[in-house]
């Protein structure tokens, strides 16, 4: 048998297309769990591996977890821009883990805050796959509450954008963010430290991202980046305080 009918035969092993047009996935976990993926995601389904390079291990996440979790070359990026290796990261917005499972890669131990109960479940299955489960505090609960008990070297911000539906909007204001705006997500992490990360939308308002610096007295240093992904823009991302390069303010970068 040729190598090209090999890997034809292994793709119609993995994949069964069933009559409503769902992928099956079946994964090379513990308990071979098959997972139907909805048209809806199907798009981030074919993306999966930049999603997690691990994903055949047995990564879970549900519909909302598709397109809300990082890119995983970005989830490094945001853990190398962190202040330093070692300290506390606290991912306030945690999902399914991807960003988690970096910075604790990374060394850091990571407070990973997430309201959903069934995400913390995930994400502490995706963790395991990373060999970080043992680095990483998983809390469920909301971080609008929770703020003023955190301590932490580095607040990681990744709000709900509002689902793939932001991507209609011309220029994305931080009022838009979930569930509160911006600027109100952004004081509440300076409860826990000035070092912020945010991972917003490729259209977000970086003027207003900018003002957001003004909220300190004396104004952070503040650093903007885009982030792309095999050549396509897939977020921005802001960095306050130490996280910032040293003297760098306002200036946009890129990542690929």
């Amino acid at each position: 048998m040729t190598k090209a009918g090999r890997r034809s035969k292994k793709r119609r092993k993995h994949l069964n297309r069933n009559s409503k047009g769902k992928i099956r996935s079946k994964c090379s976990n513990e308990q071979q769990t098959d997972i139907i993926i909805s048209p809806k995601v199907k798009k981030y389904w074919l993306q999966r591996y930049t999603l997690f390079s691990k994903y055949d291990q047995g990564i879970v996440m549900d519909e909302e977890g598709w397109f809300s979790v990082t890119p995983e070359d970005i989830a490094v990026r945001h853990a190398q821009r962190s202040v330093s290796g070692g300290g506390v990261v606290v991912d306030c917005f945690a999902g399914v883990g991807g960003n988690s499972i970096q910075f604790a890669a990374l060394g850091y131990h990571v407070i990973a805050v997430e309201i959903d109960p069934r995400k913390v479940e995930m994400a502490k299955n995706n963790a395991k796959i990373y060999g970080v489960d043992s680095h990483i505090d998983f809390i469920v609960g909301d971080f609008l509450q929770l703020a003023p008990y955190l301590k932490g070297n580095v607040a990681f911000l990744s709000p709900p954008w509002g689902g793939p539906s932001y991507k209609m909007t011309d220029n994305f204001t931080l009022e838009l963010l979930k569930p509160v705006d911006g600027y109100t997500l952004f004081q509440v992490a300076q409860t826990i430290t000035p070092n912020i990360i945010m991972f917003l939308p490729r259209n977000v308002d970086v003027f207003q991202v900018e003002e957001l610096s003004w909220l300190s007295s004396p104004p952070l240093n503040v650093e903007i980046e885009e982030n792309y992904v095999r050549g396509f823009l897939k977020g921005i991302t802001a960095y306050f305080g130490n996280t910032a390069y040293s003297g760098v303010t306002q200036e946009t970068s890129s990542h690929v």
